[in-house]
């Protein structure tokens, strides 16, 4: 009778970690992306839905530019110093990733302060049209999803300073980073839809 032979090795020597889709890590973060990304796609197909109902689009003035503009131009802004955090990461290279992810968290911090000025400037309330709900409920669901961001931020800056620095740490910046990436280019999306369009049509 025939016995399959036994593969017997010593992966002591293999590391305990890794960057990219070789990770669960990664696929996580791509799972959680892939989620809230469905998310506002129905968010944004409700909007051009409540279009077709009205007469006019908005049905009031169309939304003011001025701070929405200025966040948008700061969040693209933020991808040079996210690039070269991640890069620094993947390096493993511990002073440029501890001063990275305090100015990714600092510049996150200043995104939602800004976003807060575009909130209060919003020229109309939530509960006032089916115009104004959707409005707010694309920029609350983009806005929760920043501050989850700038929160993992932080608290990898604290890990980064107060704590040892191993390569699943690095890993997780750099999977950090993907996600801000995110962040970033969902709102430029969202920044279309919201501004463009009452311009567009």
């Amino acid at each position: 009778m025939n016995r399959t032979p036994e593969v017997v090795g010593d992966v002591a020597a293999l590391p305990d970690h890794d960057f990219g889709a070789t990770t669960l890590g990664w696929w996580a973060v791509m799972g959680f992306m892939l989620i809230e990304a469905m998310g506002f796609v129905l968010a944004i197909g409700a909007y051009y839905f409540l279009v077709h109902n009205e007469h006019q689009w908005p049905p009031a003035a169309p939304p003011p530019l001025f701070w929405a503009t200025l966040l948008t131009l700061s969040a693209l802004a933020t991808e040079v110093p996210n690039l070269l955090l991640v890069r620094a990461a993947k390096a493993q290279r511990l002073w440029p990733v501890r001063i990275g992810l305090t100015l990714i968290t600092v510049l996150g911090l200043a995104l939602l302060v800004l976003r807060g000025y575009e909130m209060h400037a919003m020229n109309v309330r939530w509960d006032q049209t089916a115009y104004g709900s959707i409005v707010w409920a694309l920029l609350v669901l983009h806005t929760v999803h920043m501050a989850t961001d700038v929160f993992d931020s932080g608290v990898l800056a604290a890990l980064s300073w107060f704590k040892p620095m191993d390569g699943r740490r690095f890993s997780d910046v750099a999977d950090n980073g993907m996600y801000w990436h995110f962040i970033v280019w969902s709102w430029v999306v969202l920044y279309g839809v919201i501004y463009g369009t009452p311009h567009w049509l």
